[in-house]
């Protein structure tokens, strides 16, 4: 495997009422992105015409040696089957990057309010992206049961 680095610089800050990584319940927090001062509000603007958009983020609070570069089971539930970490979307993968896609909710300023975001109060952000229907999968989406199980309070 090449031993390439690429830096990313956060492109802002998501800011939430949630503290603490926790699994499920993520509909119930209020969430926003605060563009770093780099970026002027500019940055952001027509963004508000899309229903949706995907954004990027960093699992900073994930230490190294908690990075997966196997197999596990998810959540560690020993119900469900042993799969590799690029087959779930755990938090401790081996680049510690997430990727959500949120509801818009308005944009003021600097600031993007976001419905959606399953990513904690400090984490930064380094992408955003409009969801575009062209984007999305052309065929129909399947997933193993376990992920639908794994899934069904995720946003509630």
């Amino acid at each position: 495997m090449p031993d390439d680095t690429f830096a990313i610089r956060p492109i802002g800050v998501v800011r939430s009422s949630r503290a603490a990584a926790a699994d499920d319940g993520w509909d119930a927090e209020a969430a926003s992105i605060d563009l770093d001062p780099a970026f002027g509000p500019e940055a952001l603007e027509g963004l508000e015409a899309f229903s949706h958009a995907e954004i990027v983020f960093v699992f900073d609070r994930v230490a190294e040696s908690a990075v997966e570069r196997g197999a596990r089971h998810p959540r560690g539930n020993p119900e469900w089957p042993l799969v590799g970490i690029f087959a779930q979307r755990a938090r401790n993968r081996p680049n510690r990057l997430g990727a959500t896609i949120v509801e818009i909710v308005a944009r003021t300023g600097r600031r993007l309010v976001v419905k959606g975001l399953d990513a904690i109060d400090g984490t930064p952000v380094v992408d955003i992206k409009p969801v575009m229907i062209e984007f999305l999968p052309r065929s129909p989406v399947k997933q193993p049961a376990w992920a639908t199980e794994l899934m069904a309070k995720y946003w509630d």
